[in-house]
């Protein structure tokens, strides 16, 4: 059974989300369930939560996890299929 949750934002951000979402070939709802999906797989939000203050040592520490081979990025491709596929396996066990 599927359920609804609503949520209250800037007319501005809620268009602005839209067309990024769009130009990634998603609607902000599929965009809301995979950020949801992904938050269980890490068992947190799915994002580093800093200060900006934090945030350029946040990208250096992420450079470093890199080349030292802890860390993969992916392509904007690789995170669509991953996210794709997130999504289908949650709508599969009922999520």
């Amino acid at each position: 059974m599927a359920k609804t949750i609503q949520v209250r934002v800037d007319d501005g951000v809620k268009e602005s989300a839209d067309m990024l979402f769009a130009s990634l070939g998603l609607d902000t709802s599929t965009a809301i369930r995979m950020f949801l999906v992904a938050a269980m797989e890490t068992g947190g939000i799915p994002f580093p939560v800093v200060h900006r203050a934090d945030r350029d040592a946040a990208l250096f520490a992420a450079i470093e996890r890199h080349r030292a081979g802890t860390t993969q990025f992916l392509t904007r491709e690789q995170c669509r299929e991953n996210a794709k596929a997130a999504i289908k396996a949650g709508v599969e066990h009922g999520i």
